[in-house]
């Protein structure tokens, strides 16, 4: 089953030589198509992703390289729908560092007739004390703990991937097309892979602000999606629980919060992640 991979990457010169590099190191998979789809890029994302091809070429690999005018993460999506080949379909996002079998897991767990999705265990790193903690109380939420949200990572099979026709212009990508599947449907392989947070206060509630609405935006666009979620609630008890272990993470994520909930935004549609 052959596995296309598409990254979109809007000005992404400082991440996508990592993401690439540990895509590449994937073990025991073959003849993996990568499509790097660069929109709206005013540095060298598209010229360092081109410096891989060779190493792509060694393994057997395809390495496609688009630019596209529009910095639009939703059509670089279907631009790079269009280019794929693959059977698997995997989304990855040009900050992610996938570990070297996961994408490999991904592919095995795909490989059925019937519609499936699939992503991995999503480790958060950070390098400020604040986002840090943040990342550490937020983890341990049970839909961070126990579900597979495929944040930054999420894969589909060829009869998944019929759910949907282009990628709507939306927020969330990730959770509209998880949500196009029942849990199920949504398959856990046990690798890892590591996903950025948001650096400082500032970032962090421009990130929630856009996470939230875009929970409301498929909520109103797509309500009958919203049978799909299985996040379920945190009780007060285990909230408690959570503060009493961890205070300052809970006192970096819930001001996080409240102030995302209390406030406005004031930041428009700049919807770049402050990293």
């Amino acid at each position: 089953m052959k596995m296309s991979i598409i990254i979109p990457a809007s000005n992404e010169a400082h991440w996508i030589s990592a993401c690439l590099e540990a895509v590449l190191a994937s073990e025991r998979l073959d003849g993996a198509q990568i499509i790097v789809v660069a929109n709206g890029c005013q540095d060298k994302t598209a010229e360092i992703s081109r410096r891989y091809s060779v190493l792509a070429s060694e393994k057997g690999w395809a390495l496609e390289v688009l630019e596209l005018e529009i910095g639009n993460k939703l059509h670089a999506l279907n631009v790079g729908d269009r280019a794929a080949k693959g059977d698997v379909r995997v989304y990855l996002d040009a900050d992610v560092r996938v570990s070297p079998r996961i994408l490999w897991q991904i592919g095995r767990a795909l490989d059925r007739e019937t519609p499936a999705w699939a992503s991995g265990k999503l480790q958060m790193a950070a390098a400020s004390r604040i986002s840090r903690a943040y990342a550490k109380f937020w983890g341990k939420v049970p839909f961070m703990a126990k579900s597979v949200p495929g944040a930054g990572l999420f894969a589909v099979n060829i009869a998944g991937r019929a759910r949907w026709q282009d990628f709507p212009d939306i927020i969330s990508d990730d959770m509209f097309v998880r949500l196009n599947f029942a849990p199920r449907e949504r398959l856990a392989v046990p690798g890892t892979y590591i996903w950025p947070v948001a650096e400082g206060w500032k970032n962090l509630v421009k990130v929630r602000r856009r996470q939230n609405m875009g929970v409301a935006q498929l909520a109103e666009r797509y309500p009958r999606l919203m049978n799909n979620e299985d996040k379920g609630t945190v009780s007060k008890g285990h909230m408690l629980n959570l503060a009493v272990s961890n205070p300052f993470g809970f006192c970096v994520y819930a001001s996080v919060a409240l102030y995302v909930r209390l406030t406005k935004d004031q930041a428009g549609t700049d919807w770049r992640r402050g990293r």
